[in-house]
C-alpha cells in the first residue's frame, strides 16, 4: 500500500518527507491554507529527495497552467478536485503526459460509480463537504467502496487511529493532511507514527 502526504507548504516539510520517504506528496495550487505558489513549489521540488513523487492538487485550474508544472518537471502527477468533466481531461492529455487523480467527493455508491469510466489512471476517495473541494478532515462511509477495478488514493480524515482500518478498504495508496498536522502545520511525529503504521500492516 502506498503513502501519500498531502499539504506540504514548508522547507521543513520537506525535510521531514525527505526522512520518512512516502511515495507521495502532494503541492496544492487551488486556494486553501495549504495552497503554495508555482515559484514556491518549484522550490520545494529542488529540494526533494529522488524517488518520491509529487502531486500537484487543483481545483478547475487551466489546463494550460497544469500541463506548465507537469512538463517542467514541478509535478509528476495530476490531481483534478473541481469536478472537472471528461472534456476537461481529455484537453489536459493532449497537453501534457502526466498521471491524472481524479477526486470523488463521496455520498453515495453513484458518486463512484459515474467516475469509473472516466479516462484516468488513479481514482481518489474523499468526504463531501459543503463549501469546500477537500481538507475537511472528515470520513466517509467506506463501505459504499465496494469492488474497484481503478487503483484509488483514500483520503478524507485518515489519522492514526483509523488507519488500520483504512488498510483494509484495498485502496492502492492512503492519503494525509490534516491527520499528520498539529496546529495547522505538518508534525513530524504524526508523519513517523502513520508511515510505521501502513508499513507494518503490509
Amino acid at each position: 500500500m502506498k503513502l501519500k502526504f498531502c499539504g506540504l507548504m514548508r522547507e521543513q516539510d520537506i525535510c521531514f518527507a525527505n526522512a520518512i520517504r512516502p511515495d507521495y506528496i502532494g503541492f496544492v495550487f487551488a486556494d486553501s491554507r495549504r495552497r503554495v505558489s508555482d515559484r514556491k513549489a518549484d522550490c520545494l521540488r529542488a529540494q526533494l529527495m529522488p524517488g518520491i513523487q509529487v502531486v500537484g492538487v487543483f481545483v478547475n485550474d487551466a489546463p494550460e497552467h497544469i500541463a506548465a508544472l507537469a512538463n517542467s518537471g514541478v509535478i509528476d502527477l495530476v490531481q483534478l478536485h473541481g469536478g472537472e468533466d471528461a472534456a476537461y481531461i481529455e484537453r489536459l492529455r493532449r497537453l501534457t503526459a502526466a498521471p491524472v487523480i481524479y477526486a470523488i467527493h463521496v455520498e453515495g455508491w453513484r458518486d463512484i460509480e459515474r467516475a469509473k469510466g472516466y479516462p484516468v489512471e488513479y481514482l481518489l476517495l474523499d468526504s463531501r463537504t459543503k463549501d469546500a473541494y477537500g481538507g475537511s478532515g472528515k470520513t466517509f462511509d467506506w463501505t459504499l467502496i465496494r469492488q474497484m477495478e481503478k487503483p484509488y488514493f483514500l483520503a478524507g480524515g485518515l489519522n492514526e487511529q483509523n488507519i488500520p482500518r483504512a488498510m483494509r478498504t484495498g485502496a492502492y495508496a492512503l492519503d494525509l493532511s490534516s491527520g499528520i498536522e498539529t496546529d495547522g502545520v505538518k508534525d513530524e511525529t504524526k508523519m513517523r507514527r502513520v508511515a510505521a503504521l501502513v508499513r507494518g500492516g503490509q
